[in-house]
C-alpha cells in the first residue's frame, strides 16, 4: 500500500511539476488532524484518502471543491492538505440535513470547520462562479443525479446541465476526481434507483460531453469481489463496493 501511495504522489508531482515537490501536502497530519471525528477515521481503511487525493493530483493552495459533502468526509481532509494559501468550498445540497437532529450535525461541522465555506443549493441546480476551482471531488455521489425521489424532494435532474455548469466553475487545467460505485450497463436511471450504482462509461461519456479529458483512471478501490447486482446499502458489500476513480481534466486554451 505504500509503495503504491509513492507512486500516486510521484505521478501527482510528475503532472504538477518540480515546482511543488518541496510543498506536497503532508496527509499523514491531515488525517490526524484531532478535529476529525472517529467514525470519519474510520472510514480512512475503505477509502484510501491519501492515496486517492495523492493520485487525483491535489496541492496545497488550491481552491477546492467537495461537492455533495454529505458528512464532510472529504472536505475536511482537504482543508488540512490546501494549508492556509488554499480553499475548500463544500457545497450540500438543501433537500439534505432538514430534520432537527439533521440540522444539529451540519451546524456542529460548519462550527468545526470554519476555515471551509459551506454552500447549500437546490440538488438539481448546481452553480459555482465561472474559473473558481482548480480541484473537485465528487465521492460516490455523481450517480444521484440520475435519481429521483418524492421521499427527498429530489426531482428529475438533468446530469448534462450539472457537468456543463460543473466545466464552467472548473479552472483552465483544473482536476475533476469522480469516485463511484460500478453498476452494470443498462437503463442508468433504473440502475441508479435500484442499486445507487453506475455504470463507468455512462460517467466517461458525461464529462467528455462537456468538454472534460479523462486523464487517468485507478485501480486503487476497485474490488473484483464486489457483486454488482447488490444494492450498495446491502450489508454483505456496503462500505465494501468496487469503486472506480477517474481523474478529469479542463483542457487549457
Amino acid at each position: 500500500m505504500r509503495a503504491f501511495s509513492m507512486l500516486c504522489l510521484a505521478a501527482t508531482l510528475a503532472i504538477a511539476g518540480p515546482a511543488i515537490a518541496a510543498t506536497a501536502p503532508d496527509y499523514a497530519a491531515a488525517l490526524a488532524d484531532p478535529k476529525r471525528p472517529a467514525e470519519a477515521k474510520e472510514l480512512d481503511a475503505s477509502r484510501k484518502p491519501a492515496e486517492t487525493l495523492a493520485f487525483l493530483g491535489l496541492q496545497p493552495g488550491m481552491k477546492a471543491a467537495d461537492i455533495m459533502t454529505g458528512s464532510g468526509y472529504w472536505a475536511e481532509i482537504m482543508a488540512d492538505a490546501v494549508g492556509l494559501k488554499g480553499k475548500v468550498t463544500a457545497f450540500e445540497p438543501n433537500q439534505f440535513y432538514t430534520q432537527p437532529e439533521e440540522q444539529k450535525k451540519w451546524q456542529a461541522l460548519v462550527a468545526r470547520r470554519p476555515e471551509v465555506q459551506w454552500v447549500r443549493y437546490p440538488f438539481e441546480a448546481f452553480s459555482a462562479p465561472a474559473n473558481s476551482f482548480d480541484f473537485t471531488i465528487i465521492n460516490m455521489s455523481y450517480h444521484d443525479l440520475y435519481w429521483q425521489s418524492d421521499k427527498y424532494g429530489i426531482p428529475r435532474t438533468d446530469p448534462a446541465a450539472f457537468v456543463k455548469n460543473l466545466y464552467a466553475a472548473t479552472k483552465a487545467g483544473g482536476i475533476v476526481g469522480i469516485v463511484d460505485h460500478v453498476g452494470a450497463p443498462g437503463d442508468t436511471r433504473e440502475v441508479v434507483d435500484k442499486l445507487h450504482r453506475i455504470d463507468p462509461a455512462v460517467v466517461k461519456a458525461d464529462f467528455k460531453a462537456a468538454g472534460f479529458v479523462l486523464e487517468a483512471e485507478s485501480p486503487l478501490l476497485a474490488n473484483p469481489a464486489d457483486d454488482h447486482a447488490k444494492l450498495v446499502f446491502d450489508p454483505a458489500v456496503r462500505g465494501k463496493t468496487d469503486r472506480f476513480l477517474f481523474r478529469f481534466r479542463k483542457p487549457r486554451g
